[in-house]
């Protein structure tokens, strides 16, 4: 799995750290989503984060293997 952020979108809100069901993000001190520390490896890539941001800010990637 592998989460992309557009940055310069994300405007803080936090819609996508609250939707998200393993708690894997953040919102930063510069008011921008993250992946919280230690918990790189917990996403299960279920998309809740990407669908629900109003700016189109994250991008979620299944790997294949």
């Amino acid at each position: 799995m592998s989460l992309k952020f557009v940055t310069a979108r994300c405007k803080g809100c936090g819609i996508c750290a609250h939707f998200c069901p393993k708690q894997v993000l953040m919102i930063t001190e510069l008011n921008k989503s993250a992946v919280a520390p230690g918990k790189e490896g917990d996403c299960i890539a279920c998309g809740q984060c990407e669908m629900r941001c109003p700016d189109y800010a994250i991008f979620v990637t299944k790997e294949e293997g």
